[in-house]
C-alpha cells in the first residue's frame, strides 16, 4: 500500500484528488495540507509516515518548492511529485534541483497521476524529456560557468561506459523499464548499476544524478 500526502492551498482540489487517488486499491491517501510547512510537520505526526507527497508547486507561505527542500532535507527517502496548472519551467526546474522526482500537470486525467505516483514510488523520475534537455539550458551564464569550472567529467568519477550511458538516460527521464529497454539490460543490471552510481557521485536520488550530469556534461554555454 502506497501511502500519500496531498499538499494543495485549495481545499476543493485536495479534497477532489483524495477521492480520485483514494479509488485505487494500492492508494491510500495518509493525510492532506494546505502548504508546505504544513505538509513537513504532518509527516511528522502521522502514523506511518507517507511514501509519496503530491505537492502543489505554487503556493501561498511556503511553496512547492520551498516545501520540497524541507521535506527532502528532512525525509530523503519521502518521494516528491508536483502537481502544477503552470507550464511553467523555471519553478518545474527548482523543484526538480530541490529534490522532486518529478511533475505532472493538473489536468490530465486521474489515472495518470495514480500511475505517476506509482512511478515516483518506485524510485523512478517522471519528467517530460523536453524539461530534461532544458535543464542545463536554464542555468545562468554565470552558473553555468561556475558549474563548467567545478565540475569533472563523468569519467573522472570512476563511472564505468556502462554506468555513464544509464546516467545519461535518467537524464533524459527515462524509467528503470525504459532504461533496461534501451541499453539491452535487465531491470535488477539497471537498478544495480544506479546504486553503483550513488555511491560513486556521492549523490542521494536520482533527481541528483539528473542535475549532475548536466551541469558537468552539457552545463558548458
Amino acid at each position: 500500500m502506497i501511502r500519500v500526502l496531498i499538499v494543495d492551498d485549495d481545499s476543493f482540489i485536495r479534497e477532489s484528488l483524495k477521492v480520485l487517488i483514494g479509488m485505487d486499491a494500492g492508494i491510500e491517501v495518509a493525510g492532506t495540507a494546505g502548504e508546505g510547512r504544513e505538509a513537513l510537520s504532518l509527516l511528522g505526526e502521522l502514523p506511518g509516515g507517507a511514501d509519496v507527497v503530491l505537492m502543489d508547486i505554487r503556493m501561498p507561505g511556503c511553496d512547492g518548492v520551498e516545501g520540497t527542500r524541507l521535506i527532502k532535507e528532512a525525509y530523503p527517502a519521502v518521494a516528491v511529485l508536483m502537481l502544477t496548472t503552470f507550464d511553467d519551467d523555471e519553478y518545474i526546474i527548482e523543484a526538480l534541483r530541490a529534490g522532486a522526482s518529478g511533475y505532472l500537470l493538473k489536468n490530465i486525467p486521474p489515472d495518470r497521476i495514480i500511475q505517476g505516483i506509482k512511478t515516483v514510488h518506485e524510485g523512478n523520475m517522471l519528467i517530460h524529456p523536453e524539461i530534461a534537455r532544458k535543464l542545463a539550458g536554464f542555468l545562468q551564464p554565470s552558473a553555468r560557468q561556475e558549474a563548467s569550472e567545478a565540475a569533472q567529467p563523468l569519467a573522472a568519477y570512476g563511472l564505468t561506459r556502462s554506468e555513464q550511458a544509464v546516467v545519461t538516460s535518467i537524464a533524459e527521464g527515462l524509467t528503470n523499464k525504459e532504461i533496461a529497454a534501451k541499453l539491452f539490460l535487465s531491470e535488477g543490471t539497471v537498478k544495480n548499476y544506479i546504486t553503483d552510481i550513488l555511491s560513486k557521485l556521492g549523490v542521494r536520488d536520482r533527481t541528483q544524478i539528473a542535475i549532475l550530469y548536466l551541469k558537468t556534461e552539457r552545463g558548458n554555454p
